[in-house]
């Protein structure tokens, strides 16, 4: 990835990312519909995100873009309330929010609510697309991917999405009827979509976690097992972990703790470590997550698709405890696959206590085979090509592009 291209990527610079039109007065500028007066390369307009699972699955895919020519543009669509709005302006990647939120879990005031908001985020999404005109568009999943790709099918251009659970989201599911090319991450996600414009592709991985897999290096002779729950930490494993080293007791000297606790409970899991005497690095976030993956041996940690992408990625044995209450328990089948495989073990966090984690902890430690038989099986199914595969399809896409009028929208 060229990173003097990511630095040019503001949201005030006109040749990456137009701001969407202002009002004037009465009405507001827009730019005509088509493809941008800025030939030096392609737009690619990525939307949706809320979570790491959505975002970090779009960022892979803008850097293998702007990767195969440093005049591309991209230029983001999601929420103010997502995890883009903290993560995509330190990468250097311009955002535009909608005022958009989801539907499924709420109550009917909520839903009422929801829907009242649809027409504002179409009609901001036509103002958005004018203004960059991106050649196509590419949804991620989240709540801002729906109006995005649906105001970009209604004014003629190239769309696509990307499905990074085994189970897909409902935005995904309608999406699917309208878009030109569906990227999944798993064979059995294929049965949601049209066989015709589906495509197994994996989920895309970032460039700096592939590269960092592929390093070298000293390791700690100790057994390490990194311990995660998503970047906020998790209350759930964080206790069980605890409660597990009460049995882990003959292993001590041979065991190596990487724990990403969270702020709330980096104190309790500090302090717990060292009164039982275990060597442990606790921290509330890991900022290297592709070296804290590179020098464990084992994973424990919840079954989002992130997750199980940079475990199949890295080529790691894992314990996974799928989050019991994702949208159509769709961690639990994310580790199943996994789980058939022979490539991790899950505990549903319902079954989950001390002493068993202990004892998986315990055997997988014994039995470096084991470990070895696992990190095996997760490499067959780790795919480091997806990025590269999608954006090649996408570009596929729009190599006959023309311009155009526009056919719909907000006039």
């Amino acid at each position: 990835m060229d990173e003097r291209r990511v630095e040019k990527q503001n949201p005030g610079d006109p040749l990456t990312a137009a701001p969407a039109p202002r009002r004037k007065g009465a009405g507001a500028e827009e730019k005509p519909c088509g493809p941008s007066s800025d030939r030096r390369g392609v737009g690619m307009i990525i939307a949706g995100g809320g979570t790491g699972g959505h975002l970090f699955p779009g960022i892979a895919i803008a850097e293998e873009f702007l990767r195969r020519d440093p005049a591309n543009r991209v230029l983001f669509i999601g929420t103010k309330r997502g995890l883009e709005q903290k993560i995509l302006g330190g990468l250097g990647f311009p955002l535009r929010t909608l005022k958009v939120e989801g539907l499924k879990g709420r109550g009917p005031v909520r839903i009422l609510s929801s829907l009242l908001k649809i027409p504002g985020s179409l009609i901001a999404s036509f103002q958005i697309l004018r203004a960059f005109q991106p050649a196509v568009v590419v949804g991620v999943g989240g709540y801002a991917s729906g109006p995005a790709v649906l105001a970009a099918r209604l004014l003629g251009l190239k769309t696509a999405i990307a499905e990074q659970n085994a189970f897909p989201g409902l935005t995904n599911r309608i999406l699917g009827h309208f878009v030109h090319r569906i990227f999944v991450s798993f064979q059995v996600s294929s049965r949601w979509f049209p066989a015709d414009r589906t495509q197994v592709t994996g989920n895309p991985i970032r460039s700096a976690f592939l590269a960092d897999q592929m390093k070298t290096g000293e390791r700690d002779p100790r057994f390490t097992l990194l311990i995660f729950g998503g970047s906020q930490g998790s209350h759930a494993i964080n206790r069980i972990a605890m409660d597990a080293l009460d049995s882990l007791g003959e292993l001590k000297e041979r065991l190596r703790f990487v724990h990403q606790a969270g702020e709330k409970d980096r104190e309790t899991v500090e302090d717990g470590y060292r009164k039982r005497g275990f060597a442990a690095e606790v921290t509330p976030f890991i900022v290297d997550m592709a070296a804290a993956y590179r020098t464990a041996d084992l994973l424990l940690c919840r079954a989002g698709a992130t997750s199980i992408a940079e475990i199949t990625a890295g080529g790691k044995a894992a314990i996974l405890i799928p989050f019991p209450f994702a949208v159509n328990d769709h961690q639990t089948k994310n580790a199943e696959i996994l789980v058939r495989a022979g490539a991790a073990e899950m505990i549903p966090e319902k079954e989950l206590n001390g002493r068993r984690l202990a004892a998986a902890i315990a055997r997988l430690c014994r039995h470096p085979e084991e470990i070895q038989k696992m990190e095996k099986a997760s490499a067959s199914l780790g795919n480091i090509h997806a990025a590269a595969t999608i954006v090649g399809a996408c570009l596929g896409l729009i190599e006959d592009r023309q311009p155009a009028e526009c056919r719909g929208g907000a006039k």
